[in-house]
């Protein structure tokens, strides 16, 4: 131990009171020495090191995991099997008719457009129908009871008769389910006008919801969820029930008690039950049973005391005020809903001006072609004034206290994180921008100088950022608590030079002190000191070493970066005509195919059309990468430098072009592999891959027959006092990340290892061959229950 403590730090190791730290230990070289000590000490953590800094501490806890004398044995090994070919050949042919389903939206727009253009603007040529015939193909693909009903009818035919258990990756199950799956997300069975009817889907698909549910996450599609009356569901919770490891997927149900509550971003696992009145903290992961009345936290969750529901005494609610408040949020989600069909509508007013005069759609092209900027422009311009005045709207009268779900200000709470969510979709080149500050403020919150921010979601009337804060992306201040059918907001403010990592959350009611640190897929506690860090969920404390850099790089640039960051960003408006584009380019060919054949044949290839389309998405993106940024290699990059303001524009061809025409709908296909490939990752064969989330993906390496779960994120790069890091990160032969993991730069998973649900892999860290860990940070883990795969 003192000979890797001394290749780790440089330093020879004096005495058994030797602090890790105090001999210049950071995270990073954490990470590295217990990546080493795991050869001789396989389940020792980077916990560990923190928790026993001093070298003799340190070696007492590594001997009590296995004491000396006992050998440590020959390494273990696992085969993982590839996923099945024909599964692959499968997923590509089922491409078409499954895009069939957004091409029947798109066609229904065409339909209506052209009806109207020859109606009222004299397009002699364009190809009519029935207004019956628009009529049906809205109530069927466009609105949002036709959309569930798709989704309900696949389901429950796909997924008939599958029951809880084990079954092979890529088998005949996982297939149906991945199908199941699918058309619920491409045939868009939940937006936000169907929000208030999720719970009423969730009944359709065979879920067991009891009375006064609050159910604000999506439900499984294997319809394996009971909730009991009065539970409470906050937002992104992944309630799916089954999760792959390796080359076997676990289904199972999940069951959520009386009076429970489940916090947001949290995970419950197949089999997860959560007992009446309990109480799971945001961000945990739920394996096994929860018993009545307890508070747990934690990847994965434990007990840290009894629930407390701090609920106001008041009478409880008539049910008929109950369904009038339901009909009042359905209609009033309706109406928020048409934000992006409003945007639409404004820029076809503009490509209008351009085509004119003409006999129809395919006969103006080179008219649209010069419509396409201005159009993209106005598009953009309304999404954003919509999106800004709606939320300054639904921020009237927010103050905190707990106020009923079913009442005004609760729904002004829920609308607020619903619109400002899809304005992340609608207007991401706003974010990690100079204008996010701007933007931020004129949603209504507190921000101050020199602030940077990507992607947080937040409720603007009660978040506080002060100055020269960093947000960095996915992160969540200020979000709702549900409890017993009420709602709580209160103030959380991120404090002067302070730093919220990747996905991390500040609570209603905290505070991330000045100069502090939350770092990724984390917590910030409930009291904590100036100058801190903290890590996990529950955050633990976290010591950290800065780094020198150059303010004028870092906090305090000269005019002149400014005006090229400015000039970079603007750059960022490209991505938004090509998606414009595509748009554009859709409608096209939909309405050249119903005016050569008719609006039959139009239907029969719209699967062709959407996925023609996607690739063009692909493509751009692909393009710009290797255009921008070309091959990106492991190094650092401050804040304020050409490559930073590149890197950003490629990801907005990625999150506003690729994502919604192409990579979200290709979740677990090789189409999905090929793409990232392109992109510079290295993929070895027979890898099933859910995420598209590889920022730089030069950097990756997944081997063969890996595993990727949902809401996973391999972050190649982490910001440290605003310089960026940048280095590999590999998953070898038969690795598995589990759903919403997170792995960061320089770290591995070793040949057939598994990390668990909603863990971090530290930077640095590496996990040993066909091992399971799990926790944030991961720590050995005895892993899923196991049995034998069902043949199917």
């Amino acid at each position: 131990m003192a000979e890797q403590w001394t290749a780790v730090l440089g330093s020879t190791v004096t005495s058994l009171d030797a602090d890790f730290f105090a001999y210049g230990g950071g995270s990073l070289s954490a990470a590295q020495l217990v990546s080493a000590l795991r050869v001789r000490y396989p389940t020792i953590t980077v916990a560990d090191i923190y928790a026993t800094p001093r070298i003799g501490a340190l070696i007492d806890a590594a001997r009590q995991t296995l004491p000396d004398g006992v050998a440590t044995g020959p390494a273990p090994s696992r085969t993982v099997r590839p996923t099945a070919f024909k599964s692959q050949v499968f997923q590509t042919l089922m491409g078409i008719p499954l895009h069939i389903l957004v091409g029947m939206r798109w066609l229904t727009y065409v339909m209506a457009a052209n009806n109207v253009l020859a109606a009222f603007a004299g397009f002699s040529a364009a190809p009519t129908v029935s207004w019956w015939w628009v009529a049906a193909s809205w109530l069927v693909f466009v609105s949002p009871a036709g959309r569930m009903l798709i989704s309900v009818a696949a389901a429950r035919m796909l997924l008939r008769k599958v029951g809880p258990g084990t079954y092979p990756r890529s088998g005949r199950v996982h297939v149906r389910l991945w199908l199941a799956e699918q058309i619920q997300d491409l045939a868009g069975a939940i937006s936000l006008a169907s929000a208030p009817w999720v719970p009423y889907y969730a009944r359709a698909l065979g879920a067991k919801i009891g009375n006064n549910v609050q159910l604000h996450s999506l439900p499984p599609v294997t319809g394996m969820l009971s909730l009991g009356s009065g539970s409470n569901v906050e937002p992104e919770v992944d309630l799916s029930g089954w999760w792959i490891d390796g080359d076997i997927v676990h289904i199972g149900a999940v069951h959520i008690g009386a009076g429970a509550s489940v916090g947001a971003r949290s995970t419950l696992m197949p089999g997860a039950s959560i007992g009446a009145g309990a109480q799971v903290e945001p961000g945990s992961a739920v394996l096994g049973k929860v018993k009545a009345g307890h508070h747990v936290a934690g990847s994965p969750a434990e007990r840290r005391g009894k629930a407390k529901h701090s609920l106001p005494d008041t009478p409880a609610e008539h049910r008929l005020i109950g369904r009038l408040w339901f009909a009042g949020f359905a209609m009033a989600s309706a109406v928020l809903a048409l934000i992006p069909y409003v945007s639409a509508a404004a820029a076809a007013l503009v490509a209008f001006a351009f085509i004119q005069g003409s006999e129809s759609l395919s006969a103006a092209v080179p008219q649209l072609l010069l419509a396409l900027a201005p159009a993209a422009l106005v598009w953009f311009v309304v999404n954003l004034l919509l999106i800004l005045v709606t939320t300054r709207m639904l921020g009237i009268g927010l103050a905190e206290g707990y106020y009923r779900v079913r009442s005004r200000i609760g729904w002004q709470v829920w609308a607020t994180e619903r619109v400002l969510d899809l304005a992340r979709d609608l207007l991401f080149p706003v974010y990690a921008s100079l204008f996010t500050p701007v933007w931020l403020r004129l949603l209504g919150a507190k921000i101050g100088k020199n602030v940077e921010a990507s992607t947080v979601l937040l409720i603007p009337k009660m978040t506080t950022v002060g100055e020269g804060a960093f947000l960095a992306d996915d992160t969540m201040v200020a979000s709702y608590e549900l409890d017993g059918g009420w709602l709580r907001i209160a103030p959380a403010k991120i404090g002067k030079r302070s730093f919220l990592g990747n996905s991390g959350m500040t609570a209603a009611g905290r505070n991330v002190p000045k100069n502090s640190l939350v770092a990724v897929l984390s917590a910030t506690p409930a009291k904590a000191k100036s100058g801190t860090s903290w890590l996990g969920s529950p955050p633990v404390r976290l010591r950290r070493t800065a780094i020198a850099s150059d303010d004028t790089r870092t906090y305090q640039p000269p005019p002149r970066l400014k005006f090229a960051r400015c000039l970079w960003e603007l750059g960022r408006f490209i991505p938004v005509v090509v998606t414009v584009a595509i748009a554009a380019g859709v409608m096209l060919a939909f309405d050249w195919l119903a005016a050569a054949y008719n609006y039959g044949i139009a239907a029969a290839l719209g699967g062709v059309v959407m996925l023609l389309a996607g690739a063009v998405a692909a493509g751009s993106a692909v393009v710009a990468k290797w255009v921008l940024v070309g091959r990106i290699r492991a190094g650092e990059h401050p804040l304020w430098s050409s490559f930073i303001w590149r890197n950003e524009v490629v990801d907005t061809f990625i999150e506003m072009v690729s994502a919604p025409w192409f990579a979200r709908a290709a979740t677990g296909t090789p189409a999905l592999v090929w793409w990232l490939r392109a992109l510079g990752a290295r993929i070895g064969r027979g890898t099933w891959c859910e995420s598209y989330w590889l920022p730089e993906a030069d950097l990756v390496t997944l081997g063969r027959n890996s595993t990727v779960n949902r809401g996973c994120v391999v972050q190649t790069h982490l910001f440290h006092d605003r310089v960026m890091s940048l280095d590999t990160v590999t998953l070898e032969d038969g690795a598995t990340m589990g759903p919403h993991g997170v792995i960061l730069p320089q770290a591995s998973i070793g040949s057939g290892g598994t990390v668990g649900p909603a863990s971090l892999v530290m930077r640095g860290e590496s996990v040993p061959a066909a091992t399971y860990w799990m926790g944030n940070p991961v720590s050995p883990w005895s892993g899923p229950a196991a049995s034998a795969p069902k043949p199917r």
